[in-house]
């Protein structure tokens, strides 16, 4: 069974990058879609569903960040690769904390990109043939099978208690705050709490945690809220 082809939105207002990068992705066996502004971009990217982002900072409408913001906003959890000239480190932060899977400075080599690219969709879509499995710890979770074992026995989750685990193992290191996690293992319309979170960690640490009261892998960061460590 062969993989569907992935779908690559790439907004960028310089057209000479969009015509070459777009060129590229196509010769890499991607479909590609195009944007030249921040609002067609983040239309696009609503509209579309495409698999994958690659987004430009500085553009006209709306900037890059703000197309990130509304994306995350609304739930959308499309992974996003974010091109800019702005190399400053706190452009970078601020880029990662809204959501963004990567962050390529211009001018970049393309080879690098296209490598980036495939590393991001190989981590938020792995291959189905591959049966992918992630373990910390002493726990393993086969993704494709959606079944979670610890110390070699099993463990029942909940689907809505194996999406956050899922959320979480496909963002290590990342501080969701609560919203957020709503919005991405929930989805924008659930219409909880965002304390709702809170029991669900608390279950996730009581399943996976050598002692749930000292968490080594689902960490509190206060006023922030959670991020899971390997």
């Amino acid at each position: 069974m062969t993989e569907k082809t992935r779908r690559i939105l790439v907004v960028e207002d310089d057209l000479s990058i969009l015509a070459g990068l777009s060129m590229n992705l196509r010769f890499e066996g991607y479909e590609v879609l195009q944007a030249q502004d921040g609002r067609a971009g983040l239309a696009r990217a609503l509209d579309e569903a495409p698999d994958l982002v690659v987004l430009d900072l500085m553009l006209p409408e709306l900037n890059g960040f703000e197309v990130l913001k509304e994306l995350r906003q609304r739930g959308r959890d499309t992974p996003v690769v974010v091109l800019s000239a702005k190399g400053m480190e706190t452009d970078k932060i601020l880029g990662l904390n809204l959501g963004a899977d990567d962050y390529v400075v211009k001018p970049f080599g393309l080879q690098e990109l296209l490598a980036r690219i495939k590393a991001v969709l190989r981590r938020r879509y792995p291959s189905a043939n591959a049966a992918p499995t992630v373990t910390f710890g002493d726990v393993s979770v086969d993704m494709a099978a959606r079944t979670v074992t610890r110390a070699g026995a099993p463990v029942e989750l909940t689907a809505q208690e194996f999406k956050l685990l899922a959320h979480f193992l496909g963002h290590p290191d990342r501080t969701f705050t609560r919203e957020e996690l709503l919005s991405g293992a929930w989805g924008y319309h659930y219409e909880g709490s965002a304390r709702t979170v809170d029991n669900f960690m608390r279950q996730l640490r009581l399943k996976f945690e050598p002692d749930p009261e000292a968490p080594r892998h689902f960490l509190t960061v206060r006023g922030l809220g959670y991020r899971f460590e390997r």
